[in-house]
C-alpha cells in the first residue's frame, strides 16, 4: 500500500455534540462520515483546554511532558517543536500543510515555530483545504484544517430553532436560559459540519477518498458549566470519527476507551514506520481491525492551566473514574469556565459558593453523570486505593512536575487579572479568594 494522505480536521468546543453520537444536533456530513469509517465512541481528550488537548495529540505525550501546561496565546508553548507529528512525517516523504486554527503556537509565523511545509493563506479554512485538495500532489500529504466552531460566542438560532423544543445538556436544568444557549450551540455545530462538508466533499471530487486517512476530532467538551476545563467525561470525552485505509471503513462503532494520545502511534502503526521514542500512547489499529477487544485498561486526564491556574489529575477505567485537585480553592475556578447564559444561570443560584471536591471516585456504570462521590464510603476503600495508585503511577512514569509542587509558570503569562491565583500566593493556600 501506498503511504496514505492524513487530513486532520478539528473543531473547538464540540465534544461528542454531535448527530453521529445520538445527539439532537443536525449534522449530516459528519453523519456520513461516520457510516462510511469508524466512530470511537469511548474516545478521550488528555487535557480538556485547547492549546493542551491538540499539543498532546500531536506530539503523543500528556501535556505536562510536553510543555504544553497552558493556552498558546497566553504564552504557554511546546517544550520542543520537532516532536509535533510533522516532523516525523517528513522524515518519511511527508509535505505537510496548515489551513485555519491550529492553537498551539502563537504569533504572525506560527506555522514556521510548529514545523508545516506551507501555510494556505488567509480565506476560509474549508476553502483553503479544497483548493488544496484539488492540486496535484508529488508525494503523501499532512493537511491540518482547524476549525473555529463550536467555541462561544454562539450565534442566534436559526428561526426554526426554536428553544422551546431544545434539550440542554446533562448536568444542566431544563430552563429557558439553558434552553436557548443549546439552540445557540446547535446554530454552530450545523456551521461546523457545513464547513467540514465542503472538505469532505472535496476529497471525493479529487478521487482521495481510498488514499486519505481522514481524522476527524475536536479538543474537549463543550462550553458549559462542568464541562469544557473538566476531568468529568462531559469535559474529557470527545467526537473521534476516522475514515480511509488499512480497516477505517465499513461504518463500525468501536465502544472500547481510546485516548487522542493513542493516534500518533496508530498513525506510525497504520504506515509500517518506527514511532519516536516519546510517545507515551498505544496503537488501536488492532482494535479496528478486530484483532483485540481493548489497547486500554485506563486513560488519564490533567487540567494546569487555562485562564486561570487549577491543577487536577483523573484516571479512567471503564467503570471507575478517580479525580484529584492539587489547588486549594474554596470554590469553583469561575474564569476557566467560558461566559454564557448556562454560566450565569448557575451564578446566580449560589455556584461560586459551591467547594469543589478535593478527590472524588465515581461508579461509571451505576452513576455515569459522576454526580454521587464514593470516596468516603468504606465499601470502595479498595478501589479508591488501586485508582490512586494508578494515577500516582502514572504521574511518576510520566515525570509530571505536580509531584514536586506547583507548576511552572511561563514569565509573561496572560492569566485572568481578577482570578490568577498561581499557589505562589499565599492568599491561595489559606483558600481564600
Amino acid at each position: 500500500m501506498d503511504r496514505p494522505n492524513i487530513l486532520y480536521i478539528h473543531s473547538h468546543d464540540t465534544g461528542r455534540h454531535i448527530q453521529p453520537y445520538g445527539h439532537p444536533v443536525s449534522t449530516p456530513n459528519l453523519q456520513r462520515l461516520a457510516e462510511e469509517g469508524v466512530m470511537f465512541r469511548q474516545a478521550f481528550t488528555v487535557n480538556p483546554t485547547c492549546s493542551p488537548s491538540r499539543a498532546c495529540l500531536l506530539t503523543g505525550r500528556c501535556a505536562h511532558s510536553n510543555g504544553m501546561l497552558g493556552l498558546a496565546h497566553r504564552g504557554f508553548r511546546l517544550n520542543n517543536y520537532g516532536e509535533h507529528i510533522v516532523h516525523t512525517l517528513k522524515r518519511h516523504g511527508y509535505h505537510s500543510a496548515l489551513a485555519g486554527v491550529q492553537h498551539i503556537a502563537h504569533g504572525e509565523h506560527a506555522w514556521k515555530t510548529i514545523g508545516y511545509d506551507r501555510c494556505l493563506g488567509s480565506e476560509s479554512a474549508e476553502v483553503q483545504a479544497a483548493k488544496f485538495l484539488s492540486e496535484k500532489h508529488e508525494a503523501p500529504f499532512f493537511l491540518s484544517v482547524g476549525f473555529l466552531e463550536t467555541h462561544r460566542k454562539f450565534p442566534e438560532p436559526y428561526p426554526d430553532e426554536n428553544p422551546d423544543y431544545c434539550l440542554p445538556p446533562t448536568p444542566l436544568p431544563d430552563t429557558p436560559q439553558t434552553r436557548r444557549d443549546m439552540a445557540g450551540f446547535k446554530q454552530s455545530a450545523r456551521a461546523l459540519d457545513g464547513k467540514m462538508g465542503v472538505v469532505f466533499d472535496a476529497i471525493e471530487k479529487n478521487g482521495l477518498e481510498d488514499s486519505t486517512l481522514v481524522i476527524c476530532t475536536t479538543d474537549h467538551g463543550i462550553a458549559f458549566p462542568r464541562m469544557k476545563c473538566n476531568l468529568e467525561d462531559t469535559g474529557i470525552g470527545v467526537m473521534l470519527i476516522m475514515r480511509g485505509p488499512a480497516g477505517f471503513s465499513g461504518g463500525k462503532v468501536v465502544d472500547a476507551m481510546v485516548s487522542q494520545v493513542d493516534i500518533f502511534p496508530t498513525v506510525c502503526n497504520l504506515l509500517g514506520i518506527e514511532g519516536p521514542v516519546w510517545l507515551e500512547g498505544t496503537s488501536f489499529l488492532p482494535l479496528v481491525n478486530g484483532l483485540c477487544e481493548r489497547v486500554r485498561e485506563e486513560i488519564f486526564a490533567e487540567i494546569n492551566y487555562h485562564a486561570s491556574y487549577e491543577p487536577v489529575r483523573a484516571v479512567r477505567t471503564e467503570r471507575w473514574k478517580y479525580i484529584r485537585r492539587y489547588d486549594y480553592r474554596s470554590g469553583p475556578v469561575l474564569p476557566n469556565c467560558d461566559a454564557g447564559p448556562s454560566k450565569d444561570l448557575w451564578l446566580a443560584n449560589g455556584w461560586k459558593d459551591r467547594r469543589p471536591q478535593e478527590e472524588a471516585l465515581y461508579d461509571l456504570m451505576l452513576d455515569p453523570n459522576e454526580m454521587n462521590s464514593l470516596v468516603h464510603n468504606e465499601k470502595y476503600k479498595d478501589v479508591l486505593g488501586g485508582m490512586k495508585r494508578r494515577l500516582h503511577d502514572w504521574m511518576k512514569r510520566t515525570g509530571d512536575p505536580l509531584l514536586a509542587g506547583d507548576l511552572p509558570m511561563p514569565q509573561n503569562a496572560l492569566l485572568n487579572p481578577r482570578d490568577d491565583l498561581h499557589p505562589a500566593a499565599e492568599t491561595v493556600r489559606k483558600g481564600e479568594r
